[in-house]
């Protein structure tokens, strides 16, 4: 059965041109052209469409795409861009559309970006939940692979994992995976990537779950730029309904520049020597400094012994601030996740697992 396809585009070419190539194919049939989404608005629903092509270069159409969204649910909606604009893209993820595409375009690539946009998962913004730790040898890596993991198994919705830790990022050794791109390859084409393209440079681990690996040698991080980066993250968004990124330990223009757009940001540290709880208390403070709404930081306590809600209260006393996750310590546990068996899976009913499943349960329900 073809796509009833309603086109908004304010250019009379590449309206034409378009509308062309729509017809050329039996997978669509044209039901009607606008220039705008507002002039759309009313009208379109008599042809019951379901698919949109929505210029959003306009800036007008582009605010009106909530709305728009609301009035046509059910409907898949791309949105029409001449060159791809990281913030554009996302301002009209968030409002709700199925995703975005490049003119001009072929049939077949609206079939496979619409392929792509389904596999992802809902069609809601992406969740972007950040995990950074004043220092090493915190259990951030473990903690961000398992949640990966757990976080695609429960939701059935596809999870990226990058690893941003660009000199000493370990969770290719997590999976037992030898990558073949990495992040320095996304930083250096992202310009010349869209969504359909870029979707190759991830490596996937298991189901539901994929890789963008850290630099393949500690000098190629200086490759890699901020700006560049969270261009890489904001275009994973499209592709992947979760992404979880693994910081690099302290602060810097790369990891603040990913904490700003995350809607989570999991401050990980183990317990030790007790000096750690002093190192959170000033990250805590730093970013408190940074943040403009709400409380989206979280602390978190990796190897918590005695491992009881007496415990967690002692800490919070010390701390100044709530510890949101404790994590207990199971060597024996955390061992197997650092042999290189995590694509395996590890066994569900231990102490840790259990703690680690509520943990994604939370961010699962955890909205935007």
């Amino acid at each position: 059965m073809a796509y009833r396809v309603i086109v908004i585009e304010e250019s009379p070419e590449l309206l034409e041109d378009m509308v062309t190539t729509l017809k050329k194919s039996p997978d669509f049939e044209v039901s009607s052209t606008y220039k705008t989404a507002n002039a759309a608005m009313g009208p379109a629903a008599m042809f019951n469409p379901n698919l949109f092509l929505i210029n959003i270069d306009n800036e007008e159409t582009l605010n009106k795409l909530e709305a728009f969204v609301d009035t046509f649910q059910g409907a898949y909606i791309l949105g029409t861009m001449l060159q791809w604009d990281p913030f554009k893209a996302q301002k009209a993820l968030e409002a709700g559309i199925t995703g975005c595409i490049i003119k001009p375009f072929s049939a077949k690539e609206i079939l496979e970006y619409l392929q792509l946009y389904t596999i992802r998962g809902k069609h809601e913004p992406a969740r972007y939940i950040s995990f950074f730790s004043p220092k090493g040898r915190s259990g951030r890596t473990t903690l961000t692979a398992l949640l990966a993991l757990l976080i695609a198994e429960k939701t059935g919705e596809r999870v990226a994992l990058i690893d941003a830790d660009l000199q000493f990022g370990d969770l290719p050794i997590f999976f037992d995976a030898e990558p073949k791109r990495t992040v320095v390859d996304a930083t250096q084409d992202i310009k010349l990537l869209t969504p359909m393209t870029f979707a190759p440079y991830f490596m996937e681990i298991k189901k539901g779950v994929s890789l963008l690996s850290s630099p393949d040698r500690p000098e190629y991080a200086e490759l890699v730029s901020p700006e560049n980066l969270l261009e890489v993250v904001m275009m994973t968004g499209h592709i992947f309904r979760y992404v979880l990124i693994d910081l690099p330990a302290g602060f810097n223009p790369l990891s603040l520049n990913l904490c700003r757009i995350s809607d989570v940001v999991f401050v990980t540290t183990m317990l030790n020597s007790g000096f750690e709880i002093k190192h959170v208390k000033k990250t805590m403070e730093m970013f408190e400094s940074q943040e403009s709404e709400g409380r989206k930081v979280k602390t978190v306590f990796t190897r918590v012994n005695p491992f009881t809600e007496e415990e967690r209260q002692k800490i919070a006393g010390r701390l100044g601030y709530p510890v949101d996750v404790m994590i207990p310590n199971e060597y024996r546990m955390i061992s197997i996740a650092n042999s290189g068996r995590l694509s395996r899976g590890l066994p569900a009913d231990t102490l840790l697992m259990k703690t680690i499943s509520d943990m994604a349960d939370k961010v699962i329900a955890g909205g935007r």
